[in-house]
């Protein structure tokens, strides 16, 4: 899989409230532009949207709060990558259900960091919802 090269690096801190406060405003002023769910337009799906809102409830139920402020460092990189990136990704059917295509892109950092971001895509209705992202084993 090609990895696609973008030029924002990943968020500054060791802290989660350091690193949370610079990805929630971030995804805020995403957020302000639309008065329904914030979405992000992607080059690879035809400028279809990518609904966002979806990541932060499962960034939220992992307990490990070093693993939230490691992937949410990689916020703005993230977002960067689904609106730009033109490579295909690995995409399969989901196991649990039929219903759903998982599609999996990777990216470089401006700081040569390799991550990976997963997008869900419903077949019935064509939405496309952002789930996760996380950086490559370091």
């Amino acid at each position: 899989m090609k990895a696609f090269k973008i030029k924002t690096k990943k968020l500054q801190g060791s802290k989660f409230s350091i690193v949370n406060k610079k990805a929630t405003q971030f995804y805020r002023e995403i957020k302000n532009k639309t008065k329904r769910r914030p979405y992000v337009r992607s080059v690879y799906f035809n400028k279809d949207k990518v609904f966002i809102n979806l990541f932060w409830e499962h960034l939220f139920i992992k307990e490990n709060w070093r693993d939230r402020t490691r992937r949410l460092k990689f916020f703005p990189a993230a977002i960067e990558l689904i609106r730009n990136t033109r490579f295909d990704p690995i995409s399969k059917e989901n196991p649990n259900k039929r219903e759903e295509i998982l599609h999996r892109f990777a990216g470089i950092t401006g700081d040569n960091h390799q991550f990976y971001v997963q997008i869900k895509e419903d077949k019935r209705k064509g939405q496309k919802w952002l789930i996760s992202f996380f950086p490559e084993d370091e």
